[in-house]
């Protein structure tokens, strides 16, 4: 006798991934940079379709191993891959030609609001706001900081530092005296250092993005920028500037493919160091040091997802019918 199959729904049902299948942000790839291609959902998952003389190529994503997915142009995208996409807590991020700018994103949707909630309280107050843009300065120099000093020496400290570090690897590189410039108007016009800067430096801004939205914080509420909708995530990114973009970015000052050089170059230097893991910590550490020492590397965000708030005992469990017995 012949067993009876399964219907397409049971087996979407079967197919769809939960949180426990699901990997933590610490274990994710970095990024994917896709252009001149459509992203569709097949029967078998998340797929970028790319035109080529011999016909149209098939190139699958692994989308719940994938922390950010940069869209540059030419490139569409059907509503069910980025529900599959949402689903699985991977941030898609609109950029520009060879990815150098971020244009949009569609963010992913996270799990608990528990480092949200430490970085609303760190943010709203002015004294622990100053406590940890010091510590952001402290972990960029990598070496301690006067307890006196002021944000203003901090900014003036870090200038100088900059101008230090350019200067050593243009040296380091023989290509002469260097100076940034990032202007999207007269691209073409740029030195092949400042594209492979400005290209590896957005693709960082979208890995740290994931980062903290996977954890759920927001990337608006910044501690040293203000007043944009990534503040957090250029606070973050400035702490790994100095160690991964800068170097790459003069490394490839030969280079007559700069951005896409940088990208993936970029995404091979974080395998090595796997940024991403680290990027988790540092932004827990920075918030909340104790929470973070107390916090499982392994976690995987295994909590209630939804709590009551209750203001004698903070949280109270949902799911509990509270009304008084008759």
């Amino acid at each position: 006798m012949t067993p009876p199959r399964h219907s397409d729904a049971a087996a979407a049902r079967l197919a769809r991934p939960t949180l426990t299948m699901l990997p933590s942000v610490a274990d994710s790839l970095s990024f994917l940079y896709v252009d001149i291609a459509r992203i569709v959902q097949d029967d078998t998952g998340v797929c970028a379709q790319i035109d080529t003389p011999r016909g149209t190529d098939t190139v699958y994503i692994p989308t719940a191993a994938l922390s950010c997915l940069l869209l540059g142009p030419g490139t569409s995208i059907t509503a069910r891959a980025l529900a599959t996409l949402a689903r699985h807590g991977t941030t898609v991020v609109i950029s520009g030609a060879g990815g150098v700018r971020a244009y949009a994103g569609i963010l992913a949707d996270s799990l608990t609001t528990t480092w949200l909630e430490h970085q609303t309280r760190a943010w709203a107050d002015e004294e622990r706001r100053l406590e940890v843009a010091t510590s952001m300065y402290r972990m960029r120099f990598g070496q301690a900081v006067p307890t006196e000093t002021t944000l203003q020496q901090l900014r003036g400290m870090e200038g100088q530092r900059m101008k230090a570090l350019y200067k050593i690897f243009a040296e380091q590189h023989r290509i002469g005296r260097f100076r940034r410039n990032y202007d999207p108007s007269n691209w073409n016009d740029q030195d092949p250092v400042n594209k492979a800067l400005s290209a590896a430096n957005t693709s960082l801004y979208g890995v740290v993005h994931a980062a903290i939205l996977a954890i759920g914080c927001s990337p608006a509420l910044g501690f040293v920028h203000t007043g944009k909708q990534h503040s957090f995530v250029y606070d973050i990114a400035d702490l790994y500037k100095a160690r991964t973009t800068i170097p790459l970015a003069f490394s490839l000052h030969d280079s007559t493919n700069p951005e896409s050089d940088a990208r993936r170059r970029l995404r091979e230097d974080m395998r090595l160091i796997r940024l991403l893991p680290r990027l988790v910590k540092d932004i827990q550490t920075l918030l909340n040091p104790q929470a973070a020492a107390e916090q499982d590397d392994t976690e995987r965000f295994d909590v209630p997802l939804v709590d009551l708030w209750d203001p004698k005992q903070g949280v109270a469990p949902a799911g509990i019918n509270y009304a008084a017995p008759h």
